[in-house]
């Protein structure tokens, strides 16, 4: 998609630089903006029963892995300035393949592997273009990023309000959670929606320590794990184990190509606020770069990245369009990353707490989704891609058990994420039936 301005939004432009005191303020401002980075780690350590170090430890790599990139992005290959942040398409599927019998989080994180290596080969740069970003560039359109959006929200939404009020067996089950989940949310909701523009980015963060203090005066919280904890990180190449399978392979890569679809518009919409000419050479560098974080991520143990809207949001609002600020960023989330006592702190928020919290922000999100698609002309073969798409992604949660198990297993993969089922009934309808991308005006 082709995009022209009349004139730059921002008012420090892309390549200008800032004083420390800026970049300092910037960085912590887009960490705050970071939705998944302070929910994913414990939710996914806490779905597999791991111990607080373990989850600490995944923490840790979540942001070491997620600032290599932001740095990447912002003074290596793309030059822009954009944050990157766990996917939720790559939490999901870790989460529902690591549950699966036979399989567990070593054959998920060896085919993740695999498939970020070829995800990595599809994206290097040949003659100026890479096949992934020349393969984007026919997807580039509000109604596939809409539609995965809210396939993406709806496979997600079985770790907001069930997580909230939790399990009989686990501690705060019942009363005790929601009421320690609905204080963080009430938080959270109203610093956003009646605070300024620094309360708003310390929502957040404020929703979980209040949340947590509410679940304290009930249950106690021990600081304990954060005295005895160490200060560094110690990284470990594949700490579930290495193991492949051809049908999670397949899986994964169904999930991190339609990530590289929906950034490549976003990097387009930063560049064009800042009169900024994307090449496609330079297109194809900034999806290498995240190809390359997923290695980094898969090796580590932790997620793929993708581009925050949030983070997006951020730079129209404060009118700095400075790389140099997601570069302060990206440094700050490693020095964060390597320090375990910070990864223990935030191990020790309540699950309840924390997927309150997150059930609010999948909500927007999905909204999000649904506002991209507000825009489209609802032709009949819109609809047909569409709502075929959607339908498919939400019937195959339906399936019922008895009947998916005597199904193929790559065929039981696929219909567990309808963002795979979905997704790629959506990409195939719109090759075949979608109107060809027309240059528009933003």
């Amino acid at each position: 998609m082709t995009t022209t301005a009349a004139a730059p939004v921002f008012d420090i432009g892309i390549n200008e630089k800032l004083t420390f005191q800026q970049m300092l303020i910037m960085a912590v401002q887009n960490i705050f903006g970071m939705t998944g980075m302070f929910v994913f780690p414990s939710l996914f350590g806490r779905a597999f029963g791991m111990p607080n170090e373990q989850i600490a430890y995944i923490y840790g790599m979540t942001f070491l892995v997620s600032g290599f990139i932001t740095v990447f992005q912002s003074v290596g290959l793309l030059r822009l300035p954009i944050v990157h942040g766990p996917y939720v398409g790559t939490f999901i599927a870790l989460m529902v393949l690591g549950h699966i019998p036979g399989m567990g989080l070593g054959v998920a994180y060896g085919s993740f592997f695999v498939a970020a290596v070829i995800w990595a080969l599809l994206a290097i740069p040949v003659r100026g273009i890479s096949f992934l970003a020349l393969f984007g560039r026919l997807f580039q359109t509000p109604m596939i990023s809409g539609v995965m959006v809210i396939l993406l929200m709806v496979q997600i939404a079985s770790v907001s309000v069930p997580v909230w009020i939790g399990h009989p067996p686990s501690p705060g089950f019942g009363m005790i959670n929601i009421v320690a989940g609905f204080v963080g949310v009430v938080a959270f909701v109203a610093m956003t929606l009646r605070g300024g523009i620094w309360f708003r980015r310390g929502a957040i963060l404020a929703g979980l320590v209040l949340g947590t203090i509410a679940y304290s005066a009930f249950l106690p919280i021990s600081l304990a794990p954060v005295a005895s904890a160490p200060w560094l990180v110690v990284p470990q190449a594949f700490p579930f184990g290495f193991e492949v399978r051809t049908d999670a392979v397949i899986i994964f890569l169904l999930v991190l190509v339609p990530c590289s679809i929906t950034t490549m518009s976003l990097y387009q919409v930063v560049a064009d606020w800042g009169n900024e000419k994307i090449t496609p050479l330079r297109m194809s560098e900034g999806c290498f770069a995240a190809a390359l974080g997923g290695i980094l991520a898969a090796l580590l143990g932790s997620f793929s990245t993708t581009v925050y809207p949030d983070n997006m949001g951020m730079l129209r609002s404060t009118r700095v369009g400075s790389r140099y600020g997601t570069l302060a960023a990206g440094v700050l989330l490693v020095l964060l990353g390597s320090c375990v006592k910070f990864d223990m702190l935030l191990v020790i928020i309540p699950t309840a707490v924390l997927a309150g919290v997150a059930t609010v922000l999948f909500g927007i999100v999905m909204v999000h989704g649904i506002h991209l698609l507000s825009g489209i002309n609802w032709t009949d073969r819109n609809l047909v891609i569409a709502g075929t798409a959607l339908m498919t992604g939400l019937g195959g949660l339906l399936v019922e058990p008895d009947i998916a198990k005597l199904l193929p297993l790559i065929i039981q993969l696929v219909l567990k994420q309808p963002a795979v089922s979905g997704g790629l009934t959506l990409l195939v309808l719109y090759a075949l039936l979608g109107d060809k991308p027309r240059k528009t005006e933003v």
